[in-house]
């Protein structure tokens, strides 16, 4: 099923900015989602300078949030002191990361929600994927590598953000956007403390925001990135949310700032003495008014008892970790058979990853057999092909959909250009509601173009589509398609209640990232932090299994006797070195919730509870 959720008119949402301001109101606390009053806003916490430290697990009652950054997880956690329900939330947190995490979220992007309502029992999805321009043609990266294409107008999507947000709150939350966009603002305008995270990014991207003198002067001050300890406001950022609010999203969609994406888009403003490529797009104003969040069902695996509940395609999130459980399903994994449990682990991935290359792109343009891909009968037909005790050399064929016994076919597999950076959000509110939403701009500052005066980057969603322009590849670039999608917001019921959420950024590795952290959980013994916290490794159907330095360290000796070889994906300790950022929650059969977030990887991340347990 899938549903196009249209957006309010200009008129309704301006009929919502009742106040002339945006100043921060009070919510009645701990009053029932549905009888909480839809103008009411979410109380702000309170941080001066310096802020306290956030930990990164925290345990207790009454609600929980899991992010990778403090603010946001501090922003999202008043929204639910203050009876906000998980969508509220959900839709403030990720606000606020588009604050502090500007080169991974903000409104230039797009992304994923799953949304558990505790009362009706159900999972519903909203995909804000970004879309290519209505008119682009299908060979429009022809002539051009993806270095040359990553920092351009060509690869920038529609953004589908900010529809999500609405969306959100118009069909689940019980707040209205503009008021949970208040937070934001005044996060945006009081500033946050730069971090070595956030200072390494940007130095990391420097060249590329020299290229663009918008981007150029409000992240690179007196041409250095900002340093650690200071403190980074967005000014323009603040105003932009302000005019969203007060007068709707048709002001971005529809209106001033329509025109102005797109005119960056067709003619990206560069610094004259810049060698960079920056290939012209063919976004219009047309194309943002016409973009459209779907509704859709999730996609849902059984696996050892426990309902797991992910993201239908145009993202390939759910249905490859779905089919990867699905094949686990056949085996007893443990801590005690780490070695084995963990090249099972790598072999059920690395079909799961085959059959999506070759099956899984957005099912407007593709006959995508999502069904099939997550029966347990075409699991029992990839497992087959598994050797229990020694690897099969990668990459590996891809099944045959009609496959019988151990059937499989030989499938050209195109090259992954999905990027690293996306952020992160899981939520649970006092009633049992939860969320799981993962949102990005593509790569670590996305195209790099910031729109004048609007404090925003822009997204390169479009270097996702697989760099071929003809023949049967399911994600190839195609007019108003969305590409294919790594992220795998999730949502783990047990008989009924939500038990887990979890998702990660980190390109293709989300999906291996979100796998191994349910693994550790279920299968291995592991505490949720543990499972968050654990050395991480990626199969992804390629030659080598990239992993971690300490994964490394841990299970080679461990690996050996069956084949598998673990090869280093970056320096220990930096940014390269690391497999995703998990936000995870649990909540056990009393109630109790842990919010656990990466206590290391990108700077930590901080998980917290309304009511923190004794």
């Amino acid at each position: 099923m899938v549903n196009v959720v249209r957006r309010r008119s200009a008129a309704r949402s301006m009929g919502l900015a009742v106040a002339a301001t945006l100043a921060v109101g009070v919510v009645a606390a701990a009053t029932p989602a549905s009888a909480q009053p839809l103008g009411a806003a979410p109380a702000l916490v309170a941080t001066g300078r310096p802020t306290p430290p956030a930990p990164s697990t925290s345990v207790g009652y009454g609600g929980a949030v899991s992010s990778v950054d403090a603010e946001a997880s501090r922003i999202g956690l008043e929204v639910l002191r203050n009876g906000g329900n998980a969508a509220d939330a959900a839709v403030a947190t990720a606000a606020a990361l588009g604050v502090t995490e500007p080169y991974s979220a903000g409104i230039g992007g797009g992304g994923y929600f799953v949304y558990f309502d505790a009362t009706t029992g159900t999972v519903t999805t909203l995909d804000g994927r970004e879309t290519a321009p209505a008119g682009m043609p299908t060979d429009a990266f022809a002539g051009y590598s993806f270095s040359e294409l990553v920092s351009s107008g060509r690869s920038v999507g529609v953004p589908g953000t900010l529809a999500t947000w609405e969306a959100a709150a118009d069909r689940f939350g019980t707040e209205s956007l503009r008021d949970l966009l208040r937070p934001a603002i005044l996060l945006a305008t009081r500033g946050f403390t730069v971090d070595a995270t956030f200072r390494q990014q940007t130095l990391d991207n420097k060249a590329r925001f020299e290229a663009f003198p918008d981007t150029a002067e409000l992240f690179l001050p007196d041409g250095d990135a900002p340093e650690v300890g200071s403190i980074f406001k967005n000014l323009d950022l603040a105003r932009t949310l302000r005019l969203i609010g007060l007068q709707g999203t048709d002001v971005f969609y529809d209106g001033p700032i329509a025109d102005e994406i797109a005119a960056v888009v067709q003619d990206p403003i560069t610094d004259p003495a810049t060698t960079l490529p920056t290939p012209a797009g063919y976004m219009t104003d047309e194309d943002l008014a016409g973009y459209e969040v779907l509704e859709q069902d999730p996609t849902h695996v059984d696996y050892r008892g426990l309902d797991v509940y992910g993201m239908a395609p145009s993202s390939s999130g759910g249905t490859t970790v779905g089919e990867a459980l699905n094949i686990l399903e056949n085996h007893e994994l443990s801590a005690a058979n780490i070695g084995q449990s963990l090249h099972l682990y790598f072999e059920a991935s690395a079909r799961a990853f085959a059959d999506r290359g070759a099956y899984v792109g957005d099912p407007a343009f593709v006959d995508v057999p999502t069904e099939t891909l997550l029966s347990q009968e075409f699991a029992d037909a990839r497992d087959c092909t598994i050797d229990p005790f020694f690897a099969t050399p990668k990459p590996v064929a891809a099944g045959a959909l009609d496959a019988t016994g151990c059937d499989a076919v030989a499938l050209e597999e195109a090259d992954d250009t999905e990027n690293l950076s996306t952020t992160h959000l899981s939520v649970v509110d006092q009633w049992g509601n939860a969320v799981a939403y993962t949102l990005t701009i593509e790569q670590t500052g996305g195209s790099g173009m910031t729109v004048p005066g609007r404090g925003f980057l822009l997204n390169n969603e479009l270097t996702d589509f697989s760099l071929v322009y003809s023949g049967t590849d399911p994600n190839r670039l195609e007019p108003g398609k969305r590409p294919r999608s790594s992220m795998s917001p999730t949502i783990v019921l047990d008989d009924g209640e939500v038990r887990y959420v979890v998702g990660s950024p980190g390109g293709s590795t989300i999906i291996t990232t979100v796998l191994q952290v349910l693994l550790n959980r279920i299968d291995l013994g592991m505490t949720l932090p543990e499972a968050v916290a654990a050395p991480r490794a990626t199969q992804r159907n390629t030659a080598a299994t990239l992993a971690e330095a300490d994964f490394i360290a841990a299970y080679q000796d461990d690996l050996a006797p069956f084949g598998q070889a673990l090869t280093l994906v970056g320096a220990a300790g930096t940014l390269a070195g690391q497999i995703g950022a998990a936000a995870a929650i649990e909540v056990d059969p009393s109630g109790l919730m842990t919010a656990a977030a990466e206590p290391v990887r990108r700077g930590g991340g901080t998980g917290l509870v309304v009511d923190p347990a004794d």
